[in-house]
């Protein structure tokens, strides 16, 4: 199977920063999937709109051996070594402050913009006026690649800004992407869910503009992806956020049915969450005309058609994708672990007695590997089953439905939608104050 047809890397780059693109390609030269010239050439082609100089001069020796370093990128190394120490010294002031640990936890424990600039003023001779620098020194310290400095300038700013200030959203965006470079998945979850916040309860803020929201919420989609797949709930939380928020559900549906992979990969292997699966196929029949890859076929051959021989089929071509995926790479073995217990589950409700090696051949396995397999899930306590190993047979008891199953999956699914509910109820009477409002000051 040709890996770059069913590589999403075209379809996701777009909606990425220049930054996060840097992690795709390299993964992507590993992996052998295109050209490494061609690999090269677009990293020479967005490293020419970043100051990460010294990269740009070691790819462009990648690409041309016998050619001498251009002058100009020597200048413009030059140049952008300058800009940086100007900009430095332009905020000393401000770096000082930073420097100084007991006035970062007084700063942590103010929830008021105003307040807090006021405290810094009085004691520290603060000035407003440079925090557009700072902003500036953040963004030039990212685009030299030094993530980690960037995200603490960053961050003093997100303490500092009102909410409605020009550079607000930026740091916001900033400092998500800095802390997924950085790897700090804690805190990039931390700015995941504050940057979601903003755009879902700030409407104003883009102008009351659908489209500019609906673009918003497509990009958080795409960089959200890097938290989910290494954060430990990340899996948990891409279900609620994909799947059971209609805002983000419907960016999803309009703008980017590709990320469907991922939602649908994310309910495989969280087996905690199985009554996901209902609503996960009824959007892949949605959306079916639209987009399609081996994982989603799998779904659909085996809970739509009950095609457990296509089904198989697509298991096997779900490996190659998956073992090819930047983000999904990491989950292959829970994910051929998960699919294959869905297709023994599923297998298992329409028939009573079922043979083991046929039961191999739907799994991919070996007759001896599937037994162990099976016995395996038996000693867990997760399948009410007996194996005849004279007959080669497993034998099903009976599988009565669990009403506690059912109230616990009923509330889930209750507490969810509630809570959607709840958060759209909000926002509309926020809208309205803040109409009120707007009328009795103007």
């Amino acid at each position: 199977m040709s890996m770059s047809k069913y590589d999403l890397t075209p379809k996701i780059g777009p909606y990425l920063d220049r930054h996060l693109v840097f992690p795709h390609l390299e993964f992507l030269s590993a992996k052998k999937i295109y050209d490494e010239n061609e690999l090269l050439i677009s990293k020479q082609e967005i490293l020419s709109k970043t100051n990460m100089i010294d990269y740009a001069i070691d790819i462009r020796k990648l690409l041309y051996k016998d050619d001498e370093v251009m002058e100009s990128l020597k200048s413009r190394r030059a140049h952008v070594v300058a800009q940086l120490h100007e900009l430095q010294m332009e905020v000393e002031p401000i770096l000082k402050i930073m420097g100084n640990d007991d006035v970062m936890k007084n700063m942590e424990n103010m929830r008021d913009s105003k307040a807090l600039i006021n405290f810094l003023s009085k004691d520290y001779d603060f000035d407003i006026e440079k925090m557009d620098s700072l902003y500036k020194l953040a963004k030039y310290r990212y685009e030299c690649g030094n993530y980690s400095i960037a995200t603490s300038y960053l961050y003093f700013c997100m303490l500092v800004l009102p909410q409605n200030d020009k550079n607000y959203l930026s740091v916001l965006w900033g400092k998500l992407a800095s802390e997924i470079l950085v790897q700090n998945w804690e805190s990039a979850l931390e700015d995941l869910n504050r940057l979601r916040e903003y755009i879902d309860s700030s409407p104003n803020q883009f102008g009351g503009n659908n489209l500019h929201l609906l673009q918003q919420r497509t990009w958080l989609i795409h960089w959200s992806l890097f938290v989910f797949f290494n954060h430990a709930m990340g899996r948990e939380l891409i279900i609620d956020m994909f799947l059971y928020k209609p805002l983000y559900l419907n960016a999803i549906q309009t703008m980017c049915p590709h990320i469907l992979r991922y939602l649908a990969t994310a309910v495989i292997i969280n087996r905690g969450r199985r009554s996901a699966l209902k609503d996960l196929i009824k959007v892949i029949q949605q959306e079916s005309y639209t987009y399609r890859d081996p994982i989603i076929e799998f779904l659909e051959h085996l809970y739509v058609n009950f095609d457990f021989d296509g089904a198989r089929q697509k298991l096997h071509e779900c490996q190659t994708v998956l073992s090819n995926d930047f983000f999904l790479i990491s989950c292959l073995e829970e994910f051929v672990e998960n699919a294959r217990l869905m297709i023994f589950e599923t297998f298992c409700r329409i028939h009573q007695c079922i043979s083991i090696g046929m039961l191999a051949e739907k799994l991919n396995m070996n007759p001896d590997e599937a037994e162990c397999w099976i016995v395996n899930l038996i000693r867990n306590a997760r399948l009410d089953a007996k194996i005849d190993s004279k007959l080669g047979h497993v034998v099903m008891g009976a599988q009565p439905l669990s009403p506690y199953q059912q109230l616990i999956e009923k509330i889930d699914s209750l507490s969810v939608r509630s809570e959607t509910l709840s958060g759209l109820i909000d926002r509309k009477i926020k809208a309205r104050t803040d109409i009120r409002w707007g009328n009795q000051e103007f």
